[in-house]
């Protein structure tokens, strides 16, 4: 929840009927106490799996014994109570890793864990509309079955599908249905140091494999299979995104409208984002507690005339529909349902007229999201949602008491900035974790933006409900635009500030969870005056700056060459302590999109202070003699062969390795990502002919040589 919505919630209106403190006690907070044994148990079962057998072992005399506990008289079960205690969080650790092995699709029998054989097809669903990409249109697709002899062999998966461009794909759309004897690929990492594990990430949304499909690749099968809720959910935002490009002028302001009101993405300026994400207000065009709030505070000033007694249910029926029907068409990412499911048990109380505990809420809701996806508990938006909230809920009301300001738009301001410094507390850690940066100048940027993106979200919504009336709908869209502008230049501007973001920061996760410790520590003596608390807070900032000035040491010690896995562009690195010289394609540099993705987490990874690049294809590092080919090279033979300790290939040169053999001894060849699939299989086979050792960074990953 952000601070517009956040700072006048806390105070009045929506939390009136729930009870916000900043002194947390756990034993009041029974759904806190619930929910973390069993984040516990899907993390365990995660990353140290268990079968499912013996965990049903170990359940079924924990629910005999909680069974016979409670038909104990009343004087027995509370001499039992800890033990009962105890067990039942037990048994709500081994019911999250039961519903993390259920999640996991390798655990399924009829997982499409191997490669169909070549005489086979499978049968796939598409799963969402196509997505244009640079190069192709882009789909998630659901395995319905491979056709055997006789059947189809029910199957279960999911599969990213890439359609080259033409005019066949263009038919395809959500429910299209398609058959393909097209063999899979396992997605793979790029394995590039500090990279994003997107492998992981995609097997945790049941996503295993890959596929690039031409035209030839394919036959569509006349006959879709669409789910009614899903497609009117599809044409409603196809609809919403119509209406915004048509009366919204300029690109940039589509786009940004686009991501606002339905966090349509699609369309977004990539400079734009990354000044959003570098100013601190990136939050305004995530679909989150901000978007949710203002829906609910219009769906409650829209009911309003339901407000007598008698008609509270109804106008809670409608409130939650509208509230649940946004989350839907917002694309139920777990920051919106966790505000949805927030807003429906505030909704809830205060129909029944019982105040209940924001933390108790909270932790409700997160533990209804992981009932439904245990694996959100690894989604950062997740992550970043809930430390927002309870980070605000903590510490909103501490920072706020520090200064009293009887004018109401200065107490507004500084309501504002209080909100945002406090929902930085919990947040920072992680987000330096992920994200490597912090944004200096947040207080500036949120003042502003938070503001007027909450007045451009509810005039896009306005716009929306009136597109019938064309010149009410060009005005309000001209308006809109005029909006969206002064919001991105103003956005854009502090983004040009030289010190607006502290970049290139790199924790590990021990670092993070002791900074965590500093922070807990720190509270609680604040708070509540706890002698101990300071010294577990002294120790972790001691023991976070120890391990951090050693990570500085060792990379002034540390020598690496790096030849990057870049799908058809040459990359390589040779680092020595923490300056780097680069080789390859020097558009990876000057391109910021480019370089973001591929060279940025490597360098911050190496802490790599000073770069440059150097087009010398020879080079000798600790003894070690390294050869870069990128053009066409004839050797002679010498009487004296030289070691070429290490070869890398690169681009497409024509080249023989017999003849390289011949005239020098070769102790190791890699092929970097630029070269054409054919020609890395030659060389492959002619390495294995002449028994030299070889890498191919696109089957491999990217190569790392430490010296």
């Amino acid at each position: 929840m952000n601070a517009f919505i956040a700072s006048n919630f806390l105070e009045k209106g929506v939390f009136s009927s729930m009870s916000v403190t900043p002194h947390v006690n756990l034993r009041r907070m029974p759904m806190l106490r619930l929910l973390m044994p069993f984040m516990l148990g899907i993390g365990c079962q995660w990353y140290w799996p268990h079968p499912p057998s013996l965990l049903g072992e170990c359940a079924l005399p924990i629910l005999i014994f909680l069974f016979i506990a409670y038909r104990l008289p009343i004087v027995h079960r509370f001499a039992y109570k800890q033990v009962s205690g105890f067990l039942l969080q037990a048994l709500l650790f081994i019911a999250g890793s039961l519903l993390a092995w259920k999640q996991d699709v390798r655990n399924n029998t009829q997982w499409i864990s191997h490669q169909t054989k070549p005489e086979q097809a499978l049968l796939l669903r598409l799963e969402e509309p196509l997505v244009e990409k640079p190069n192709s249109y882009k789909a998630l697709a659901t395995v319905k079955g491979r056709y055997t002899k006789d059947h189809l062999e029910p199957l279960t998966g999911q599969v990213i599908l890439y359609f080259k461009k033409d005019s066949n794909s263009l038919s395809l759309s959500y429910g299209s249905q398609i058959i393909t004897a097209k063999r899979l690929q396992l997605i793979r990492n790029t394995g590039n140091p500090g990279g994003f594990d997107f492998q992981q990430y995609s097997l945790r949304q049941g996503t295993t494999h890959q596929a690039y499909l031409t035209l030839n690749d394919y036959q569509v099968l006349p006959q879709k299979e669409e789910a009614a809720l899903t497609k009117a959910i599809y044409r409603c935002r196809q609809a919403i995104v119509e209406t915004l490009q048509q009366y919204i002028p300029g690109e940039k302001e589509a786009g940004l409208a686009e991501a606002l009101l339905i966090g349509y993405k699609d369309d977004l300026d990539k400079n734009l984002v990354q000044s959003y994400s570098n100013t601190g207000v990136v939050h305004v065009i995530a679909i989150s507690g901000l978007h949710l709030g203002i829906i609910y505070w219009l769906l409650l000033l829209l009911t309003r005339p339901l407000s007598r007694q008698s008609w509270r249910w109804g106008r809670f029926l409608l409130i939650i529909a509208g509230l649940w029907a946004f989350s839907l068409l917002a694309g139920a990412q777990p920051s919106v349902l966790r505000s949805a499911v927030m807003f429906t048990c505030i909704a809830f109380s205060t129909v029944i007229d019982r105040k209940a505990s924001i933390y108790n809420t909270l932790a409700l809701s997160a533990f209804v999201l992981l009932c439904i996806n245990p694996y959100w508990l690894w989604d950062v938006g997740f992550q970043l949602s809930y430390l927002a909230v309870l980070s605000i809920l903590v510490f909103f009301k501490p920072i706020y008491n520090w200064c009293f300001f009887p004018n109401k738009l200065v107490d507004f301001v500084w309501k504002l900035t209080a909100v945002s410094m406090a929902a930085q507390i919990l947040t920072l850690p992680i987000s330096i974790y992920y994200f490597h940066q912090f944004p200096l100048l947040f207080l500036l940027s949120n003042l502003v933006a938070v503001p007027l993106s909450s007045l451009i979200l509810i005039g896009e919504i306005i716009l929306c409900a009136l597109a019938f009336i064309p010149s009410i709908a060009v005005k309000c869209g001209q308006l809109l635009s005029l909006l969206i502008q002064g919001l991105n230049n103003y956005v854009e501007r502090l983004d040009s500030v030289s010190f607006a973001v502290w970049q290139n920061l790199s924790i590990s996760p021990l670092q993070t969870a002791l900074l965590y410790a500093c922070i807990l520590g720190l509270t609680l003596w604040l708070l509540h005056q706890q002698t101990k608390a300071i010294r577990i807070a002294l120790s972790s900032a001691l023991l976070f700056i120890g391990l951090r000035a050693l990570s500085f040491k060792q990379a002034t010690q540390q020598q690496q060459l790096i030849v990057y896995n870049i799908p058809k562009r040459q990359a390589i690195d040779v680092i020595q302590g923490q300056s780097s010289a680069f080789i390859g394609d020097s558009a990876l540099l000057q391109e910021p999109a480019l370089y973001r993705f591929h060279l940025q987490p490597s360098r911050i990874h190496y802490r790599i202070e000073e770069q440059h690049c150097i087009n010398q294809k020879t080079f000798v590092i600790e003894g070690k003699q390294c050869l870069v080919i990128d053009t066409t090279v004839v050797f002679q033979p010498q009487p004296t062969k030289p070691v070429i300790d290490l070869l890398i290939l690169s681009k497409n040169p024509k080249l023989y390795l017999e003849q390289i053999a011949q005239a020098s001894t070769i102790k190791q060849i890699v092929i970097d990502g630029s070269v054409p699939h054919w020609k890395a299989d030659l060389w492959k086979r002619s390495a294995l002919a002449l028994h030299i050792p070889f890498y191919d960074v696109q089957e491999q990953g990217a190569f790392v040589m430490p010296f």
